[in-house]
């Protein structure tokens, strides 16, 4: 039996929406995605100095406590134009603004200086760094223009790199035998289905971004791994626009799931890759820049 013959009579049967075994997903918690157009404020006058109100945390700051919301507060700021390039940042400043102690604000520039945010020069400070110097692959940074004045940029470029990234994943995944993630990809095909019959969103995410995950790690190249959270990124940023045809949860999204699943399955390097193409919805800005290839 196929993985869509599979997925589809399954989909309908009671289940609890804490699907989480055969992909183990309780490890990877996401956040609720902030009000469309917020961005931070204007100036350090206004600025919301209890860290303990912030509405949202990135994935790779969640947990941390004070240190993390202030990553995450100046990160926003500084992506979103709010600190200017070559702003000075003050350690003293921002200590009294957000009243955090010196340590908490030293570790946090610390944390931005790694992210090519901020650079700390002696007889010079800690200022902002142009778009040029950060690392525009930092999950964090990819989420924050994601929900910024750069988020249409942002969307487009990852949509761009996915569909740089992932067809060929999939051709390569096509030659390496591990039942044991075909399986877990099979898995999360199920659990994707059984999530739509129950309307759970979330649950569906979950399994969406695991499944990408698996696949890229499948393919057997590192280099590809080390980009492999870009794609998490993407699907967990993609609900402002059209990056994938799985924006919201439907039958043709797992039809095209369980198609790559049994590709791969089935060793067909091509059939995984055209899946994957079909999988992946062709933005007018990227079907300009990069245009379809012709089928072999």
């Amino acid at each position: 039996m196929s993985t869509l013959a599979h997925t589809m009579m399954t989909a309908a049967r009671s289940v609890d929406s804490g699907l989480g075994a055969p992909g183990d997903l309780d490890r990877y918690p996401y956040p609720e995605a902030p009000a469309a157009g917020r961005t931070g404020p204007s100036s350090w006058e206004g600025v919301d100095t209890d860290l303990g109100r912030v509405g949202r945390r990135s994935t790779g700051n969640r947990g941390r406590g004070l240190h993390g919301q202030l990553v995450q507060q100046l990160g926003q700021m500084i992506v979103s134009g709010d600190l200017g390039a070559d702003r000075p940042l003050v350690p003293e400043e921002i200590g009294q603004r957000f009243e955090v102690s010196r340590t908490v604000v030293r570790e946090s520039l610390r944390v931005l200086e790694a992210k090519g945010l901020v650079s700390a020069r002696p007889n010079v400070g800690t200022r902002v760094r142009p778009v040029s110097d950060w690392n525009l692959l930092d999950p964090d940074i990819i989420e924050w223009r994601a929900f910024g004045p750069q988020r249409d940029d942002q969307r487009r470029e990852l949509i761009e790199l996915r569909w740089t990234i992932e067809p060929l994943a999939a051709r390569l995944a096509a030659g390496h035998g591990r039942e044991d993630v075909q399986q877990r990809l099979a898995d999360m095909v199920e659990i994707m289905g059984h999530a739509f019959a129950q309307g759970d969103g979330i649950t569906f995410s979950r399994a969406d971004t695991e499944f990408h995950s698996l696949l890229i790690q499948l393919a057997g190249n590192r280099m590809l791994e080390h980009l492999s959270g870009i794609v998490a990124s993407a699907l967990q940023v993609s609900g402002g626009g059209p990056v994938t045809n799985c924006d919201r949860p439907s039958e043709t999204c797992i039809a095209h799931h369980a198609r790559i699943a049994d590709a791969l399955a089935a060793g067909d390097a091509q059939g995984a890759e055209s899946a994957m193409r079909q999988l992946l919805t062709v933005h007018p800005e990227v079907e300009r820049v990069v245009p379809a290839p012709r089928e072999h």
